[in-house]
Parts: C-alpha cells; sequence; structure tokens
C-alpha cells in the first residue's frame, strides 16, 4: 500500500464543494434559532470546525496527501423546520484535488452540531430517532490549468 505518487503532476488550481444534512425535531431547530442551546451557538462552532477538519485531513486518511490549503469556506443554512444544511468550499494550488477536504470539512460541521444539540434529540428511551446525517457529497469539483 501507497499514497498516489503526484510527483510529475503540476501544480495546478484546484477546488470542492461538499454538502450534507442534518435532521433534527424542529423543536431543536428553534432552540438554535433562537440562541438558547445550552453550548452555544452550534451553526458559529460547526463552521469553525469544519476549516479545521479541512486542514486535518491528511492526519484523518491514511492514504490522503497533505495540501497547501488558500481557502476554507463553511456555509450553513437553516433550510426548514427540521432540517440544517452544512457547504464546504476548499480551494489550493497542488498537484491533487482537495474533495476529501470539503467532505471532511462538511462532515464535521454536521458532527459538531449533532454534538452540541444532543441533548435536545434524545427521546424517552434515550434514543435519536429523530437524528439523521445524511447526503454528504461531493457536489462541484474544479480543475484549471493557470
Amino acid at each position: 500500500m501507497a499514497m498516489v505518487d503526484i510527483t510529475g503532476k503540476p501544480k495546478v488550481f484546484r477546488e470542492a464543494t461538499a454538502t450534507g444534512k442534518i435532521k433534527l425535531k424542529p423543536e431543536t431547530i428553534s432552540l438554535i434559532k433562537s440562541g438558547k442551546v445550552e453550548k452555544g451557538d452550534p451553526l458559529y462552532t460547526a463552521k469553525v470546525a469544519g476549516v479545521l477538519a479541512a486542514k486535518k485531513t491528511s492526519t484523518l486518511i491514511p492514504f490522503c496527501h497533505p495540501l497547501p490549503l488558500t481557502n476554507v469556506k463553511v456555509e450553513i443554512e437553516i433550510i426548514d423546520e427540521s432540517t440544517i444544511q452544512v457547504s464546504s468550499t476548499v480551494k489550493t494550488e497542488a498537484q491533487t484535488g482537495v474533495e476529501m477536504e470539503a467532505l471532511t470539512a462538511t462532515s464535521i460541521g454536521l458532527l459538531t452540531i449533532w454534538d452540541m444539540v444532543k441533548q435536545y434529540e434524545k427521546d424517552a428511551d434515550g434514543q435519536y430517532p429523530h437524528t439523521v446525517i445524511e447526503n454528504i457529497r461531493v457536489v462541484k469539483k474544479v480543475k484549471e490549468r493557470p
């Protein structure tokens, strides 16, 4: 096993955007909107966590190349009364793409939201029947030669 050899590839501009959603109880979304989540603002914290995650991707995924990221942007939107969407766009000038960094930023953003609101999501049995992270995927990939 080995990393893919990118030694001979030229450095070019690359960009990737990944998105995903988390389904929560409407009551939990209301708490987020009103700023009443005990741990603080889950949306702001998820943005910071997503940026940090993108920067750490190569330490988390064994054969992922460490890349000099030039920009990481994490956007979060409450779509409806029970859904939050996280979208992460990552840019670099490197020999390989940034899809894994975008996916990692999105995933960690979603997990951060869950961590910050999980106390409100439990049912009487201590389970999370309403909380679902779903549809994490790359929605955009750009590769341009300078």
